[in-house]
């Protein structure tokens, strides 16, 4: 399907806002809003986000991507994702205002945009979004940085033999690979090891709540070669709450099994996009 791009200004908080909107020819009444994680702007790693709107828009679902106060092309000072709510709310009214056949909103968001997600409709619980596409979610605290280094890590490491063969010809200072290690194991029963919910920071409890008392549909997104999922999964084995709401009907859970932290290549970026497609066919349906 045919569609067209256009650039769109928009006031939050007395700041201007700068968005793209992907507006097929004929548009279904679910919009996408791409959130956009970490310190970048709309166009996304390798542009990923651009393309990804662009696929969309391709299927028949208006696409808007957009910069937060202080990024890209937008004004005002930049902030982290515990603090972009009226920015998310301020794209959302944006991308109604520019197509009114849009009745309700799937929020899609990498990373710390995931988390922005979940925080958004945790403090908002606005019934416009009808849907979350989550991939690889920011979890981050001390505790689950060490568990997984000691998990997955050094695990590793230790069974290979370039790490040995370094080590053993003093390529890899030996006080530096034993003191990371150690210094990771003291970092862990410091904090604690991953056993009870009241480990888990604020905005990380704010998140398995929304997700929790979220009413829409759910698509979980992991990459099989990133830490931040694999922290995400260390959460997810820690906490109940979490555990138990990924247990229910609304969240489809796929895992890329190959895949880096941004899917970076070609081949892991399209199968993101045809299930995002196939996703918001036949569980959130247009």
């Amino acid at each position: 399907m045919s569609f067209t791009e256009q650039a769109i200004i928009f006031s939050c908080a007395e700041e201007e806002l700068l968005g793209i909107l992907a507006l097929p020819e004929q548009s279904e009444a679910t919009g996408v809003l791409v959130m956009v994680g970490g310190p970048q702007y709309r166009a996304g790693s390798h542009r990923q986000f651009l393309l990804l709107s662009r696929a969309l828009a391709g299927a028949g679902y208006p696409t808007f991507r957009f910069d937060y106060r202080g990024m890209g092309d937008s004004t005002g000072e930049q902030r982290n994702f515990e603090d972009v709510n009226e920015d998310i709310r301020a794209a959302i009214d944006a991308l109604r205002a520019n197509c009114p056949q849009v009745e309700r909103v799937v929020l899609w968001g990498l990373c710390d945009a995931a988390s922005a997600s979940l925080l958004y409709w945790d403090a908002t619980l606005d019934s416009q979004i009808c849907g979350l596409v989550l991939l690889n979610p920011w979890v981050r605290s001390e505790t689950t940085l060490a568990h997984t280094r000691i998990k997955y890590y050094y695990r590793q490491r230790f069974l290979q033999a370039d790490f040995w063969r370094k080590l053993l010809t003093g390529k890899l200072g030996l006080g530096r690979a034993i003191g990371g290690f150690i210094g990771t194991l003291k970092a862990v029963r410091q904090k604690g090891m991953l056993t009870a919910s009241d480990q888990i920071l604020p905005f990380q409890k704010k998140m398995a709540r929304g997700l929790q008392g979220f009413p829409g549909q759910v698509l979980l997104l992991l990459s099989g070669n990133d830490y931040t999922a694999k922290e995400f999964l260390e959460t997810i084995q820690a906490d109940m709450a979490w555990a138990a709401t990924l247990e229910q009907s609304k969240v489809m859970r796929i895992d890329i099994l190959d895949a880096d932290h941004t899917f970076s290549s070609g081949g892991w970026r399209g199968q993101v996009e045809e299930i995002t497609k196939r996703w918001l066919k036949t569980r959130v349906g247009k």
